[in-house]
């Protein structure tokens, strides 16, 4: 039977639609999304990819026995939902290999004492994600950088914090400087809090309204607010970790560069812009993201109508020695912040000697870790304890 009617449903039809629109979502896997829309599916296609690599295993079964195929009509449709299926199964692939060295890699750099006695890729939490337990959150007022004004912190308290104030992780949104707020990725918030840390996810003035140093200055202001109340806040003002996805990634290096502070004992950024100089001249015209516009909203022009704010918001160009440890995680297929930015980062702290890992996730795109029990969110997480066990310890692995 061809492509005809099979109880007065179209199946043959139907079958071939469902096999070219899950062959199309799977080529996301390895092609850059060049629009808004092709962005987020290729975060479903890369970091929930196996379970739609399950469905096409299925579909199979249905083409074979039930869709009423034969034929040619069967060999295309078994074909393109084969292609869906390995392109689907490819990050968990990548995810798989780059699973055996993490162990090593971040052995390597931050001791064996802090490498977390659990594997970096579990196939089990891939389909039966890790429950996240909700805890109490806090919300306070935090005095505005200018001193006019407060804004709203989430400060979700640490889970047997030792007795002279747990490690604190200051979260910082990304949302392209003029959006997001505190309350991004939540969950990942609780389960840092469960694991002993205290969180603080702290707001900060929006662009175009609120120009560069104000993010930076409410940032600041929200870590020493931190530090003025830690004792009620069951925190050690001495142990305080940077941590932003995106444009909060920018933040944290920004402000956790410079000046040097030793209470900031380490730095996180996820897909983060760090040199806004490489960011101008390497956009694209009518790229997925109007980078161009952001940065002069933010910055208050191009680097040459505001030269001084883009040095300063560049972190890039502060690294010395005395720069914190840092943890950098890119994927390769991010359309809206080029790998390069973190990449090169990476080589600065490097020449510099400061201990730092860069995760590079060959597939992933822009907020992969929006699934946390992905592929990429699983490697990240590995890499972020590890690093936090390390960076919060009495003293860093020599």
């Amino acid at each position: 039977m061809g492509w005809g009617e099979t109880g007065g449903v179209d199946v043959p039809w139907i079958a071939l639609v469902l096999a070219a629109g899950l062959t199309g979502l799977a080529a996301l896997t390895w092609a850059h999304p060049p629009t808004p829309p092709a962005w987020k599916l290729a975060i479903l296609a890369g970091e929930y990819g196996h379970f739609l690599a399950v469905l096409s295993g299925m579909l199979v079964s249905f083409v074979l026995w039930r869709a009423g195929l034969s034929g040619w009509d069967r060999l295309v449709v078994i074909g393109m939902l084969g292609l869906a299926a390995g392109l689907l199964l490819w990050p968990t692939v990548q995810a798989w290999r780059i699973s055996r060295a993490l162990p090593e890699k971040v052995q390597a750099v931050w001791g064996p004492g802090v490498v977390p006695p659990r594997r970096p890729l579990s196939l089990r939490a891939l389909f039966f994600p890790r429950s996240t337990r909700r805890l109490p959150v806090e919300t306070r007022d935090v005095p505005r950088g200018e001193g006019d004004g407060v804004l709203p912190m989430d400060f979700y308290r640490a889970v047997g914090g030792p007795r002279g104030g747990a490690a604190c992780v200051v979260m910082i949104h990304g949302g392209g400087w003029d959006g997001g707020d505190r309350t991004q990725l939540a969950d990942a918030n609780h389960r840092l809090a469960a694991r002993g840390y205290a969180v603080a996810a702290i707001s900060y003035r929006l662009a175009p309204r609120h120009r560069w140093p104000a993010a930076a200055e409410d940032v600041a202001a929200g870590i020493a607010y931190l530090r003025a109340h830690a004792t009620e806040l069951g925190i050690d003002p001495e142990r305080l970790v940077l941590f932003g996805r995106s444009a909060g990634g920018q933040l944290a290096t920004a402000v956790g560069y410079r000046p040097h502070q030793p209470f900031i004992r380490g730095v996180v950024a996820y897909y983060a812009p760090h040199d806004l100089h490489f960011a101008w001249r390497n956009t694209p015209e009518g790229g997925i993201l109007d980078f161009f516009t952001l940065m002069r909203q933010y910055l208050g022009g191009s680097p040459e109508e505001a030269p001084r704010a883009y040095d300063e918001a560049s972190a890039y160009h502060a690294v010395t020695s005395q720069t914190p440890p840092t943890l950098l995680v890119h994927g390769g297929k991010d359309s809206l912040v080029w790998f390069r930015q973190s990449e090169r980062l990476a080589a600065r702290l490097a020449e510099h000697g400061v201990p730092h890992t860069y995760l590079a996730l060959p597939w992933a795109v822009h907020a992969f870790d929006f699934n946390p029990d992905g592929p990429g969110g699983q490697l990240a997480d590995f890499a972020l304890e590890t690093f936090l066990a390390a960076v919060t310890a009495a003293r860093l692995p020599a």
